[in-house]
């Protein structure tokens, strides 16, 4: 998963500017980190340790652009990250040095009742900052986002004093059911953590308590439907390219899109198992869409990051296209569940997006249109 070469053959070259796509709204974005402590529960990895730790990413529309770019990972994240992914023949702080579009000097823009909210979850193994792309671009348009590192589930996490935290939830067996569901209800019990946190520590006025949204990639999007199971805060959700716990029994009636790759989550297909088996379940809003040509990291930063650095992923679908497909998709859903803003997107194939499939849709019958 993520910067994975997809053969020995597979080109490998240092850009000189890797960067993130510029955000497609029109207000600039503020970002700071948040140390969060859970004094209520040990952690769930190494439970020696009584709390839990975790760091979270918050970004922002912001009054105007500051004058520091904040940095996508720290030179021994990328480090570690990189290693971890077998590249060990590239800069070993290349990750350091990608562009960002948010400032960490910028004022938020004040709002009378506050921003909706978005919560991001990363991939296994994954640091938050592999979903920067799609949180800046969100802030561009007048959200909230936060993203949340899962202490001891990402390659690396540094925490203000400099402690660099590391992978122990690697060492247990991915695919095991027991431990999926583990992940996917730790993560949900940090998301719930983060959101009672969010408003002292950024500020009340900041956020709109009634319009959140959650959306995760891979363990993530999983842990999403875990997280709107057991918080109502959470008013709509997206699993992007993941597969599911069988957390959502005996329902769950709030807006849900699937979104992932033709070549895994197409209706029939092994992976596609979980899904269909939660499809019934969902008994809100829902769609079922799947994106030809992408793979995995398709619907994160590291996919354009491995493009642009020479790393073939083995996808059809170029890098900055997938990018594209991913923020349209997700900001079109929250539009329509958290603003009340209708789109065409989600009734019938996309003149804009031809890649993407309704596959569950066409398979099974659901209301059109919004809520």
């Amino acid at each position: 998963m993520g910067l994975a070469v997809a053969g020995p053959a597979a080109p490998v070259h240092a850009a000189a500017d890797p960067h993130l796509p510029t955000p497609s709204g029109s207000r600039p974005v503020g970002t700071t980190t948040l140390h969060l402590t859970d004094t209520s529960r040990p952690d769930p990895w190494v439970p020696n340790i009584g709390v839990r730790e975790m760091m979270v990413s918050l970004w922002h529309p912001a009054r105007v652009p500051g004058t520091r770019r904040a940095a996508y990972l720290t030179p021994t994240e990328s480090r570690l990250l990189l290693e971890d992914a077998g590249l060990t023949d590239l800069p070993s702080d290349l990750l350091s040095t990608v562009r960002t579009n948010a400032w960490t000097d910028a004022a938020p823009a004040g709002r009378r009742h506050g921003s909706p909210l978005i919560v991001l979850s990363p991939g296994f193994g994954k640091p938050r900052s592999e979903l920067t792309g799609l949180a800046e671009d969100l802030a561009s348009h007048g959200y909230v986002v936060v993203a949340v590192e899962h202490t001891y589930e990402s390659v690396a996490t540094t925490f203000p004093d400099w402690r660099v935290t590391t992978c122990a939830a690697c060492d247990h067996p991915i695919r095991d059911t027991a431990f999926w569901r583990k992940a996917t209800q730790g993560r949900a019990a940090d998301v719930s953590f983060v959101l009672d946190q969010l408003p002292r520590r950024s500020g009340a006025a900041l956020i709109d308590p009634d319009r959140i949204g959650m959306s995760g990639q891979s363990v993530g999007g999983a842990a999403t439907q875990a997280a709107m199971v057991t918080d109502p805060r959470i008013r709509a959700g997206i699993d992007v390219d993941g597969l599911t716990a069988g957390e959502v029994s005996p329902g769950l009636a709030r807006p849900f899109l699937f979104l992932g790759r033709q070549d895994n989550f197409s209706p029939g297909m092994p992976a596609a198992d979980t899904w269909e088996r939660d499809w019934p379940l969902l008994t809100g809003w829902k769609r079922w869409l799947v994106v030809d040509g992408a793979v995995h990291s398709s619907f994160t930063d590291l996919a354009l990051i491995a493009e642009q650095i020479g790393i073939d992923l083995g996808a059809e679908l170029r890098a900055p296209r997938g990018t594209a497909i991913t923020l349209r998709y997700v900001r079109a859903f929250f539009d329509l569940h958290l603003r009340n803003r209708p789109t065409p997107l989600f009734t019938g194939p996309s003149a804009a997006c031809p890649e993407s499939i309704r596959s569950g849709s066409a398979r099974r019958p659901v209301r059109q249109g919004g809520r």
